[in-house]
């Protein structure tokens, strides 16, 4: 039984926040016609007010992001081309992102640099794993390494969802939603609204780094 519950427990706290951010987007994904613009337009303006010299804006079908490589705000077709709180808000969040990096932010700098070198080690992870099987009967003292260096890069992506934390919230509750605030885009009630999206917008990440704790602590058991 209690198993059971601590089973539940953590199915809660990995799947949760993905169906609430589902869910909250959802709501506010309603075309609003009293809206003077999309959220195309709405991270188009922003880039002109902001100044954001040589920043793009483009559509995307990988999701909502900040690619500061090609320094280019991406939005979902919906999120784009739509009428929305969910869009007019996203929108801002991710030109939020946009600022940092023209800003130099030391922890965006730093999610960037490892999001880089956990991009490789994503790459290595699989393959140290497979690997463990057969070194563990022809060379067990290689197999514990190579175990080592699995649960490092594992570490390594589950520093990447923790700095991502902080630099998500303050895209949203730091440059985000004073704009939307202090430049009268939205009313007080949608203004709420926005509050919910943003904050979903940050919550994004909390289930991936509970699923990246997870992983850890699951091999983590092995090399014990």
């Amino acid at each position: 039984m209690i198993w059971l519950i601590l089973v539940l427990l953590i199915l809660a706290l990995l799947l949760g926040p993905s169906w609430w951010v589902r869910r909250v987007m959802q709501r506010h994904s309603g075309e609003r016609a009293d809206f003077p613009g999309n959220g195309g337009e709405m991270a188009q303006h922003l880039i002109n007010k902001l100044q954001l010299n040589g920043v793009g804006l483009e559509g995307t079908e990988h999701g909502d992001h900040y690619d500061p490589s090609a320094r280019m705000v991406r939005l979902s077709k919906d999120n784009l081309s739509g009428k929305s709180l969910t869009a007019v808000a996203v929108a801002a969040h991710e030109v939020g992102h946009a600022m940092q990096h023209a800003q130099g932010e030391s922890l965006f700098r730093l999610r960037t640099l490892l999001a880089h070198v956990a991009l490789w080690s994503e790459r290595i992870i699989p393959v140290l794993l497979l690997a463990l099987p057969l070194l563990a009967w022809w060379q067990p003292g290689l197999s514990r390494w190579s175990l080592i260096l699995a649960i490092a890069a594992m570490l390594i992506s589950t520093l990447v969802h923790l700095v991502t934390l902080p630099v998500e919230w303050d895209a949203s509750f730091g440059k985000a939603l004073p704009w939307l605030q202090q430049g009268g885009y939205l009313s007080e009630q949608d203004m709420q609204g926005a509050k919910q999206i943003l904050r979903a917008a940050t919550l994004t990440y909390v289930a991936g780094s509970l699923i990246s704790l997870l992983n850890v602590w699951r091999w983590w058991r092995y090399f014990r």
